[in-house]
């Protein structure tokens, strides 16, 4: 009589429980990916839930009269910088040294943007009636690159109280704007004065 192979016995029963075992840790891992799955939607569930209940509600003021909360500024100005950065990327910036042109867009900025914006020995008394409070361009001009300074000016920005000037000024307007408020942050206020001579006379006051 043949004497049975205990060993190839013990072989099969050892493959068919790691066969076994790696089938239950499949089952594991399959179940904890859809447990994770249903935490993901309840979490983004919950998160739909407060910010329809917040924005139904009204208990978020709308009024401009106070600044911001931290949180808020920063999402807002986050977004509006990568937002311009983005979409500025692809214009190609001109020439913006020439006199002619700089002088352009000093008539422009005095007669369109600084009221809000400031100018060298000029008050700014039109920004803080804003929220937010439009910036002081002779401090905040070199953090922009000059193509991005034209989107700004030709395309506005939502919810700043900051126009489009692209309905009614050219693309040439525009850049001789640019060209102009390239010069402030290192601009004195005699120099201003100076350019103010030569503006056209109805502009001068």
């Amino acid at each position: 009589m043949q004497t049975p192979d205990h060993r190839g016995i013990g072989t099969k029963a050892r493959k068919r429980g790691k066969r076994a075992l790696v089938s239950q840790r499949r089952r594991n891992m399959a179940a904890g990916r859809a447990r994770c799955g249903f935490c993901i939607i309840g979490f983004i569930v919950v998160v739909a839930i407060v910010a329809l209940a917040v924005i139904y509600s009204g208990i978020y003021s709308v009024a401009a009269n106070y600044p911001d909360n931290a949180a808020v500024e920063w999402l807002l100005s986050t977004t509006m910088d990568h937002s311009v950065r983005r979409h500025a990327a692809g214009i190609q910036v001109p020439p913006l040294d020439d006199p002619a042109m700089i002088q352009a867009g000093f008539n422009h900025y005095r007669r369109m943007c600084r009221g809000c914006h400031g100018a060298p020995g000029v008050e700014n008394k039109g920004g803080p009636v804003f929220n937010p409070e439009p910036p002081e361009l002779t401090e905040e001009t070199a953090e922009w690159k000059p193509n991005e300074l034209f989107w700004i000016t030709k395309n506005g920005v939502r919810m700043s109280g900051m126009p489009a000037w692209s309905p009614s000024h050219s693309d040439e307007d525009i850049w001789a704007i640019v060209a102009f408020t390239r010069k402030l942050p290192t601009m004195t206020a005699a120099q201003y004065q100076a350019m103010e001579k030569k503006a056209p006379t109805g502009m001068r006051r």
